[in-house]
């Protein structure tokens, strides 16, 4: 049934891009563990060992500030189509925001989408299969484009006042990378 790879193979890959939606996981030392769904062409396999996905905004930003905190990730696929397989990315992720040298390295490899606000990156130490047989069959019918019409209406000025109030420190008070940074330009 299960299997630990220590990096992505060629069918991983393969199985990966064939996804509509990924998870994302992170947990800071103590609060709430945060577990975030992901959509739209943004995630991309840099190498076996290497992931990146871009980050859109949201109603909060806890990913980030456990980072920030501690860098652990864990990263799921799930297959609801015929061939069921859950499919984990284990690793240690940082937050490249705009501006930053990471940034202009990895940028270049994603079609930015209104509401951008960082790119996390992550090394990987373990790559874990499971079957997914208890996993329901459903069908893909499409992305959903509110949250990008949302981003297109609120404008460069609007997302950066709504970055300030609701993404620069998360649930539990942790401050964000975007949220530290935002600081530093107001002082």
């Amino acid at each position: 049934m299960g299997r630990v790879f220590e990096s992505i193979m060629p069918e991983h890959e393969a199985f990966m891009k064939g996804q509509p939606l990924f998870f994302v996981g992170t947990a800071a030392a103590t609060g709430h563990v945060n577990l975030s769904p992901k959509g739209y062409d943004t995630f991309r396999i840099l190498s076996p060992n290497k992931v990146a996905y871009l980050d859109l905004t949201g109603s909060g930003n806890e990913t980030s500030a456990h980072l920030h905190e501690n860098s652990r990730i864990t990263f799921m696929f799930v297959s609801f189509g015929e061939k069921p397989l859950i499919l984990r990315l284990y690793g240690n992720a940082s937050v490249y925001l705009p501006g930053s040298a990471e940034w202009e390295e990895v940028a270049p490899l994603f079609d930015m989408l209104p509401g951008t606000r960082q790119i996390i990156v992550a090394d990987l130490h373990s790559v874990k299969t499971s079957c997914g047989f208890s996993m329901p069959l459903l069908s893909y019918q499409g992305e959903r484009d509110r949250l990008i019409q949302w981003a297109e209406n609120k404008g460069s000025a609007g997302l950066e006042t709504y970055w300030k109030e609701k993404n620069a420190v998360s649930m539990d008070g942790i401050a964000t990378p975007l949220g530290k940074k935002m600081d530093a330009e107001e002082e």
